[in-house]
């Protein structure tokens, strides 16, 4: 009779790259997961937009369930495959071993572009944000005053990633507690208020709400583009999976779980949110429904509890959107695909040295470029629009690694066939369909917010122009890095799953 050492299946092996082991549990996992997405600040400048698309109104909630599904789909891509291969480098390390080194080198260069695009709106977020907490109205709406703020707190949050992944965790915690709390504290009080005081514009809320079939396939697809952005941010928890108790299973369960608990607070939120201003509230309000639903529910002073809910948010955020990318440049640099000065580590800290303090700078010098350079922020506006391309592409490319990976052990069970297969290939095809998408709609004449650049519109210059950007710079590597490009795809360890 065989033993069980002989029956189980291999272990995967966790090349060391000098990151601190042991050091995050499954709940810190979790935590970096939710807090990368930045709830509040996500529901606060993107609801009423997606109230606004013209077909959705009050269906918005069934638009968050929906963009919801291919988010959810991918996420089980990301579990399976952290199962086999738990690299830090994530979406790159995988279709590296899938699709060769090239398609690896590209989705790495998706990743850290999606992440430094991101970190402007973030950080000016948590700088009008400090402002207007301490009622400075005049510093909130001063591009200098937001400047200076803006670079403060990357700095802040750079340094923290630094100083090692146990104080980066702690942070984390302390900021989603407080957001999380505040949300349902609002999300209750909004409820009772609709349902005892029927405030003016109020609506019950109706089953219809979370009905999908209620609204056109256009409008729910053209709601989904911006729902997809609502929810990106939760495969940092992924990208800690080195620094992880349970590097395998650990960060790859959390990423599923994550999505889980974002769906619920969208719906709770969402609904209350449309329940208490109606939808007329949440158009008129778009660039931030949260802190004027704040005024209504709670009033002053307890109107300051939104303020913090999404300041915390985009605090957390920009650490957390730090986190990941330096550890995506540092396994790059370790696979032989960037110069080794990314692969660096602190002999202390345990941190990526060069990689997290590059990717603070050039945090601040794109924040610098975008706000300096463009007071009204419509380039900003539109950065955020475009960053939706990137993250669709290495979402996308990341669920057909799954199954392409896997694709010799599919049909030996049941359920690995649709949980590593169908359904991760599923929530590919919605990805590359949503960014198909996107590029159709925003490159229409009057689609952004800024002046089109040679005709092009802004969206499409930012999102598709930095994608471009990658391919000349992959080739100079190709040049530089020859071992790394003669890599051969691979397929799964027989039995990992």
């Amino acid at each position: 009779m065989a033993t069980y050492e002989e029956l189980k299946p291999p272990s995967p092996v966790v090349v060391d790259k000098g990151l601190k082991p042991n050091a995050l549990s499954y709940m810190s996992n979790l935590v970096i997961g939710v807090a990368s997405t930045a709830p509040a600040y996500s529901l606060a400048a993107t609801l009423g937009f997606i109230v606004a698309v013209k077909g959705v109104g009050i269906h918005a909630p069934a638009v968050l369930i929906v963009s919801f599904v291919p988010i959810f789909l991918v996420s089980l891509g990301y579990k399976y495959l952290n199962r086999a291969d738990p690299d830090c480098g994530t979406s790159f390390a995988w279709t590296t071993r899938t699709f060769g080194p090239y398609f690896g080198w590209i989705n790495g260069w998706a990743i850290f572009v999606a992440d430094v695009i991101v970190m402007a709106s973030l950080s000016v977020i948590a700088a009008q944000y400090t402002y207007l907490l301490v009622g400075w109205q005049s510093a909130a709406s001063s591009t200098a005053g937001i400047l200076v703020a803006a670079v403060i707190w990357i700095a802040i949050m750079t340094w923290i990633c630094y100083r090692g992944i146990e104080l980066s965790a702690r942070t984390q915690l302390v900021l989603l507690s407080a957001e999380i709390l505040i949300l349902a504290i609002f999300a209750v009080a909004a409820l009772i208020k609709v349902y005892s005081g029927h405030p003016p514009g109020a609506l019950h809320v109706s089953w219809s709400w979370f009905n999908p079939f209620a609204i056109s396939f256009g409008a729910l697809a053209d709601g989904v583009l911006l729902g997809i952005f609502i929810y990106w941010g939760w495969d940092s928890g992924v990208a800690v999976n080195e620094e992880s108790e349970n590097p395998a299973d650990g960060p790859g369960q959390a990423a599923v779980v994550s999505t889980l608990i974002l769906v619920l607070v969208y719906i709770v939120v969402s609904t209350a949110s449309q329940a208490y201003g109606g939808t007329g509230l949440l158009i008129n309000n778009s660039n931030d429904v949260l802190s004027v639903l704040g005024t209504h529910v709670f009033g002053s002073p307890w109107d300051k509890l939104l303020i913090i809910a999404v300041l915390t948010s985009a605090a957390a955020s920009t650490q957390t959107t730090i986190l990941p990318t330096a550890r995506t440049t540092l396994s790059m640099a370790r696979w032989g695909a960037l110069p080794e000065i990314f692969g660096r580590v602190h002999p202390r800290f345990l941190t990526p040295t060069f990689s997290t303090i590059g990717m603070g700078v050039l945090s601040i010098a794109w924040t610098m470029l975008l706000v300096g350079f463009n007071p009204a922020q419509s380039v900003l506006g539109d950065s955020i629009t475009a960053l939706g391309f990137s993250v669709c592409f290495y979402y996308g490319f990341t669920g057909l690694a799954c199954a392409v990976f896997f694709r010799r052990q599919l049909l030996k069970s049941v359920k690995m066939f649709f949980l590593a297969g169908v359904l991760p290939l599923l929530g590919c095809v919605m990805m590359f369909y949503v960014f198909g998408k996107a590029f159709h709609d925003y490159s229409a004449a009057g689609s952004g917010y800024a002046k089109p650049l040679f005709g092009i519109q802004i969206p499409i210059v930012i999102g598709i122009g930095t994608l471009l950007l990658g391919l000349p710079l992959m080739l100079l590597a190709a040049v530089r890095f020859r071992s790394f490009f003669r890599r051969r795809p691979e397929v799964a360890p027989e039995g990992i799953l």
